[in-house]
């Protein structure tokens, strides 16, 4: 799978859900059913149709348009239009007052892919601080910041918090916290993290299974065997719930 599909992997087109005060029951019933028709044809892969659908929502239909900027932003990822997805995440975050975890997090994936770090760093950090229970996404993605940057106290603290945000298995997670443990020199903390990784895959994840075979190595004082031979997880397979 393409690092563009993986990515887009973790967007998903939102169905509209709440009313804001003051708009009537007949113009969010149109608005409910632009978005349906859009994501009916986003399922399809009829992206420039659906986006023609979400524009019909209008900018007074609240949470709807929000989340129908969002939509839009999606199916430009998906048509590889990486600055107009940018644009409209943006738009989708200003539609709620700057507080639009989802959008941000999208707006991070497109700034990311742009080759943008900086600014995407500040859109994933803003989709963790904004994200009220369990999402272990921007976490993950913050910590990949932190151990690209040598951080290795602030990404173990980071995939910890990914793992705990999330009820399901997190086995990119658990290895690249075992990463940054060897780095800080835990090293049986870091076997329990790779162990924790292999168990959770039923023993299939080659970064896992070389980083273990390489920690116990080192445990045992064995010749030959260096921290730079470690392997974190580029690419995460990151829960959703």
């Amino acid at each position: 799978m393409s690092a563009k599909s993986l990515l887009s992997a973790l967007l998903f087109v939102s169905f509209a859900a709440c009313v804001v005060t003051g708009q009537t029951a007949l113009e969010d019933a149109r608005a409910r059913d632009h978005i349906r028709r859009g994501n009916e044809r986003y399922a399809r892969g009829e992206y420039e149709r659906a986006v023609a659908e979400y524009r019909r929502v209008p900018d007074g239909a609240g949470e709807a348009y929000a989340q129908a900027l969002y939509n839009i932003g999606v199916c430009y990822y998906e048509l590889w239009r990486t600055a107009e997805a940018a644009d409209m995440y943006r738009r989708a975050v200003a539609a709620r007052r700057g507080r639009y975890p989802k959008a941000s997090y999208a707006l991070g994936v497109a700034l990311e892919a742009a080759g943008r770090p900086k600014e995407a760093e500040e859109a994933y950090r803003a989709a963790a601080e904004g994200w009220d229970g369990e999402y272990a996404t921007p976490h993950y993605k913050l910590g990949m910041f932190a151990a690209r940057a040598g951080d290795h106290a602030g990404a173990a603290a980071l995939f910890r918090q990914a793992i705990k945000r999330t009820r399901r298995p997190f086995p990119a997670s658990h290895n690249n916290l075992g990463v940054m443990l060897a780095l800080s020199g835990r090293l049986a903390e870091a076997e329990r993290e790779f162990e924790l990784s292999l168990r959770q895959t039923g023993g299939a994840y080659d970064e896992a299974a070389s980083n273990l075979t390489l920690c116990r190595s080192l445990l045992a004082g064995r010749a030959g065997a260096t921290l730079a031979s470690l392997k974190i997880s580029p690419a995460p397979d990151v829960p959703t719930n």
